[in-house]
């Protein structure tokens, strides 16, 4: 008996690692080599615009003269901004010409980092947490409503080309699991944000899709250009998650008592 159930046991251990692997694939973010196309080759021209040429040459002076290749990173992340939020491979190769390096040194930046997108995505560009604790916490269920919402795959985009659905690695913030993060491109890179949305459930990121459909700013966790004091990080907490009321201490997993925590514990700018 015991043979039989370790048999049954070990066959159902390799079921999962089949799904697994199957499942892994199907996950894959982007190829790691690039293939030329009619709209992302090397003989297609491309320049910073007037204004970001002054916030490139202004962050060039962050750096000594002679590690001007240290830009790569804010350089490249610019270019994704100006290009509607990817990066075709003569922007790769412009930021190659401004620091002075041979464009395979910031290929090799570009295909390392995910956040780096080298495929078009959608205005609104969705990504959500996929470590072990927010998938713990039902990352995969936000991520599926979000997919059938939209009617599209991970990383496709919607055919308004308002839309598209990714995946990125640990975004700081495991305590309140699960949490999407919403890179907006629908202005260039004067009006563009990097936001995220923590605690959320399925129907709270159908809502925030809708949301940016309609050209609404959804409510944030809490606002960045603030003067930080409890009073403020606390009452944005609940203005954002609980407009109907005091949210339960059980519902807010202990938010107010580690905020107050922490609070005592540092010093929080403009208290």
């Amino acid at each position: 008996m015991f043979a039989r159930r370790s048999t049954q046991r070990l066959t159902q251990v390799l079921q999962v690692f089949r799904q697994s692997s199957i499942v892994s694939r199907s996950f894959s973010t982007a190829l790691n080599y690039h293939i030329d196309s009619p709209d992302n080759n090397p003989n297609v021209q491309w320049k910073f615009s007037e204004t970001n040429q002054q916030k490139a040459s202004e962050l060039l002076t962050h750096y000594p003269s002679n590690y001007k290749q240290s830009a790569v990173i804010p350089l490249l992340d610019l270019a994704q901004q100006q290009h509607g939020g990817w990066l075709p491979v003569s922007a790769m190769n412009e930021v190659a010409r401004i620091v002075g390096v041979a464009p395979i040194r910031v290929y090799e930046v570009a295909t390392f980092y995910s956040m780096f997108n080298r495929n078009k995505v959608g205005k609104y560009h969705l990504l959500v947490c996929g470590t072990t604790p927010c998938m713990i916490r039902g990352s995969r269920d936000i991520e599926e409503a979000l997919l059938k919402h939209l009617g599209v795959k991970r990383n496709e985009v919607t055919k308004d080309g308002l839309f598209s659905v990714g995946e990125m690695e640990c975004m700081g913030c495991c305590v309140n699991a699960p949490m999407i993060t919403v890179a907006d491109y629908s202005n260039g890179s004067e009006g563009y944000t990097y936001n995220y949305f923590e605690d959320v459930t399925p129907k709270r990121v159908v809502e925030i899709v809708e949301a940016f459909r309609r050209g609404e700013k959804p409510p944030l966790m809490c606002p960045v250009n603030v003067s930080w004091d409890l009073t403020t990080f606390y009452s944005c907490y609940v203005a954002a998650w609980h407009p109907e009321s005091e949210p339960n201490p059980i519902r807010s997993r202990g938010r107010k008592h580690n905020i107050v925590k922490r609070t005592q514990a540092t010093s929080v700018p403009g208290s």
